[in-house]
């Protein structure tokens, strides 16, 4: 049943995915403001697809830890639940991406007009530069910054390196870092094509300190994310024994 399930999910995904992207372009004439309402359609209807077809539904903590305003949210990466999700709690979403995104037609040509931040990795300094650049004029626009310090999706369980451009990115902007732990890739894993119906919980953590040195802000960040990430992939793996 649950491959059935999959595969009816992954054909309503790719094709809610592309009629959405075909029948935004003529929004690419439009102001930003347009195509940020369409993306939050398109995220939006992926979430309910993985809720009504597959059972995903998904729980969501510690809002009271998230302010108003420009944000910079620092978010474990498991699943590409994960991408979606978020326009559902933030008025303007702004992902820091890698840079070959934007060649996707059709969603790449969407990206660029929402003002995604894309990176080139191979760019060394003159990315973090760019970064810098693209996250303060962001921030002063009020909205929100996603953006993943392991900079790959990794499984349940694992932890990658946490990319140190992130603290040079806290210690140069006036925006709070909102630590994000959640156990998506239980339920939606990495390139996997059975989805397994259950609760992602998401838990936004306490802000960050403002005055830790770089190596300190990255370890402490990691630590934070990590112990609570892993505090929730066990109550998932409870639940899912469960049945």
């Amino acid at each position: 049943m649950t491959a059935i399930r999959s595969a009816i999910f992954n054909v309503a995904y790719f094709t809610w995915t592309l009629l959405v992207s075909v029948g935004l372009v003529p929004i690419l004439a439009l102001p930003r403001p347009c195509m940020v309402m369409g993306k939050r359609i398109w995220t939006g209807g992926i979430v309910f697809l993985g809720r009504w077809v597959m059972g995903i539904r998904h729980e969501v903590r510690g809002l009271e830890n998230l302010p108003e305003g420009p944000v910079i949210l620092a978010v474990k990466h498991q699943s590409a639940w994960d991408t979606f999700f978020f326009d559902s709690v933030l008025p303007d979403a702004v992902y820091v991406l890698k840079k070959e995104l934007l060649d996707i037609p059709f969603v790449g040509w969407h990206m660029r007009k929402t003002e995604m931040i894309a990176l080139d990795r191979s760019a060394g300094v003159k990315s973090m530069h760019l970064l810098m650049q693209k996250a303060r004029a962001t921030l002063a626009a009020g909205r929100q910054i996603v953006i993943f310090p392991e900079g790959t999706r990794t499984a349940p369980g694992a932890s990658a390196r946490y990319m140190p451009g992130l603290a040079m990115l806290a210690a140069g902007v006036d925006a709070p870092v909102i630590p994000v732990a959640l156990n998506s890739g239980l339920y939606w894993g990495r390139n996997a094509f059975l989805k397994r119906p259950g609760t992602i919980v998401v838990e936004f953590l306490p802000a960050m300190p403002k005055s830790l040195d770089r190596r300190v802000f990255l370890n402490e960040l990691q630590s934070r994310i990590e112990m609570a990430t892993r505090a929730l992939e066990a109550e998932g793996r409870k639940s899912l024994a469960r049945g």
